[in-house]
This record gives C-alpha cells, sequence and structure tokens, in this order.
C-alpha cells in the first residue's frame, strides 16, 4: 500500500490571513460593482473594458489583449463589448496588420462615459482600499500581489508594468 502524503494543513495564522485575503476577493469586487452599477450604470468589467481601451495607445486593443487586460475570457468580453457597441461607446474592426484579429476601438462618447466615471470609481477605490493604509502597506499590498499572480501565471503581463503586452516577457 503506498504512503499518502499528509496534506499541507494551514496554521493558525496562515488560516486567519487565509480568512481575511478571501473575504477580501469576495467583499470588494461586490463592492466595487455596486458604487459603479450606482453611479455610472456599469458593471466593473464594462469599466475595465472602457478603462483599458482608454489608456492603450490611440485607444485600441486586440480583443484577446483586453480579455487579458480585463480579466476575462475572450467570450465574455465578447458579450460586453457587443453591449457596449449597442451604446456607441466601442466599435470593432479587423486588425489591419493581421485580419486573424479583432480590433475593440474606444469611441470618443466611451471615453466620455469614462472620464464621466472615474472620478467616482477612484474615489472608491481610495476610500476602500487605500485610505487604511500606509504607504510602506499599499507597497506591501502590490508586492504581495504581484507575487500571488506570478505564481498563478508567470507571464502575466501586468507583471512587467505594461498590461497591454503582447509578447512573452524576456527570460531574465
Amino acid at each position: 500500500m503506498e504512503d499518502v502524503a499528509e496534506p499541507r494543513w494551514l496554521d493558525q495564522e496562515q488560516q486567519e490571513t487565509w480568512i481575511a485575503l478571501a473575504g477580501m476577493l469576495v467583499r470588494l469586487p461586490a463592492a466595487i460593482d455596486a458604487q459603479l452599477q450606482r453611479d455610472a450604470q456599469l458593471s466593473h468589467f464594462e469599466y475595465q473594458v472602457l478603462a483599458g481601451l482608454s489608456m492603450a495607445p490611440e485607444r485600441t486593443l486586440r480583443m484577446s489583449v483586453l480579455a487579458s487586460f480585463a480579466e476575462g475570457s475572450l467570450a465574455r468580453l465578447s458579450q460586453v463589448v457587443t453591449r457596449l457597441e449597442k451604446r456607441g461607446w466601442v466599435r470593432r474592426t479587423p486588425d489591419p496588420a493581421d485580419g486573424r484579429f479583432t480590433l475593440a476601438i474606444l469611441t470618443g462618447t466611451g471615453m466620455d462615459k469614462v472620464v464621466a466615471a472615474a472620478p467616482g470609481h477612484v474615489a472608491e477605490v481610495q476610500r476602500l482600499v487605500f485610505d487604511s493604509l500606509t504607504k510602506a502597506q499599499q507597497r506591501q499590498l502590490r508586492d504581495i500581489g504581484r507575487r500571488v499572480v506570478r505564481a498563478i501565471d508567470p507571464n502575466d503581463p501586468c507583471l512587467d508594468g505594461d498590461p497591454f503586452r503582447t509578447d512573452p516577457p524576456e527570460q531574465k
């Protein structure tokens, strides 16, 4: 009979940390989503899509890059972009550099929507996340977030500060 390795149980401090983190992972997105729904009639995912396009060169991204930035599947992004197109905030076009890809482009009215929604969103992020942390704790939170993301996906483009990178990072 084979020996089955004993699970690596969480110690008391790890368990308390995990419970706090899990609570934050559930409650923070819900709180951000509620603010955006109330004040801008946008879901958090819709806002991420619009904000991502607003920060991209020429307010244009390949759908696959935008899906990665917004932390959603290409199928989910496609559904959301269809809704945003109906509102006149985004349009799609084939990528002239490679017709196999589709570009999402933020329209002028889409940019107006991001500009109008951003102050309330940023105020809520400040209130919920940053106001109760020292600068040192903010840096620690950033570093912890990057370490966890790196464990999940070592090639995540946000890790090197370029969320719109399309090629894998150079190995160091």
